[in-house]
């Protein structure tokens, strides 16, 4: 008999005690703001949603119109349930407190509405990254400093990828659970459950057009992987690279592998590319819970303190054996 995320997310609060009634609500409303983004993608020039919206979001990014019709729907889905006190978005400037019209909740969401939008118009996979933090101040009113909390506080994280199937992974602290919209019923049905990386992989997944720029650690790793059977490691290595960070930590959960987009020489202030709320601490989170690992090559990612809501942070995660390798090499 099939499961369905209802049943899974019931069974998770009332057998197991590990999420309560408001959180479980909480992820079936995010469940179905991606149902809704996952129709809208898969509509694509039928819909009039490809192509650029000829305007930035807060990072000076150009937004594509799918970026601003997923932050809006994630938004408007999930601002009137009750179980929310504010949202923030990779899309937008500043948190998005809950209007006063609507109950007020304990529970934080973040999000990144649609990663990987350089892939939008090529029909490549992309998705939909999200965590959930609990309000540590039980007064009234909410702050930008509510939200900034290591990621090892999450209480629920995931992504919806839009690929040939859309499919929802998500993990609320007990391991890592994979969902497929079977769109015959409308609903997720669980697919697999306790993923698990493995921990030595053949495989890494970087943008090597930037190796130039790389930091030593990064370049040495690299080198010894493409040397092959005849260099330090005695293996060939396969290269992926989908410049979609919800598709390469997709195929990380599904087959192992290592994924990195490290901090470069190109903007040496800045601490990498990727953003700590939005991407690495879920991502970090649901690759921990599925056995593998997350650093910055110096730090565990979940261990961080955020200083700003649109932090960034150079990633390493994937298959723990891997990503302990590039830490110590990092460590000298």
């Amino acid at each position: 008999m099939s499961v369905s995320l209802s049943r899974y997310l019931v069974e998770q609060q009332r057998a197991k005690g590990k999420i309560p009634p408001e959180l479980r609500l909480l992820l079936e409303v995010v469940a179905r703001a991606c149902k809704s983004v996952s129709h809208a993608v898969n509509k694509g020039a039928l819909g009039g949603v490809l192509g650029s919206a000829e305007s930035e979001n807060v990072q000076g990014e150009v937004q594509k119109k799918l970026d601003i019709i997923a932050n809006e729907v994630l938004i408007e889905a999930n601002e009137w349930g009750g179980h929310l006190a504010a949202m923030a978005s990779e899309e937008m400037d500043s948190i998005y407190l809950v209007p006063n019209r609507y109950p007020q909740g304990e529970y934080l969401l973040l999000f990144d509405p649609l990663d990987g939008s350089s892939n939008i118009d090529v029909n490549v996979s992309i998705g939909t990254i999200f965590s959930v933090l609990k309000k540590t101040d039980g007064g009234q009113g909410v702050s930008e400093a509510d939200f900034l909390q290591p990621g090892k506080q999450q209480v629920a994280a995931g992504y919806c990828i839009y690929g040939p199937q859309t499919t929802l992974v998500l993990t609320v602290g007990d391991g890592v659970a994979m969902f497929t919209l079977a769109r015959e019923q409308g609903s997720f049905v669980l697919t697999q459950e306790n993923v698990q990386i493995p921990a030595d992989t053949k495989e890494f997944a970087i943008n090597m057009s930037n190796m130039r720029h790389w930091d030593a650690p990064v370049r040495r790793y690299i080198d010894e992987c493409l040397q092959g059977q005849e260099g330090v490691r005695g293996k060939d290595f396969n290269m992926r690279w989908i410049a979609s960070m919800v598709a390469d930590v997709h195929r990380i959960l599904t087959r192992g592998g290592i994924f990195m987009y490290p901090w470069d020489k190109r903007e040496p202030n800045k601490p990498g590319k990727l953003r700590l709320m939005y991407e690495a601490n879920p991502m970090g989170w649901l690759v921990e819970q599925a056995g593998g690992a997350a650093t910055n090559g110096r730090q565990r990612i979940l261990d961080i303190q955020p200083s700003q809501l649109h932090e960034r942070v150079s990633v390493i995660l994937g298959s723990k054996n891997e990503v302990e390798r590039v830490r110590s090499y990092h460590q000298g």
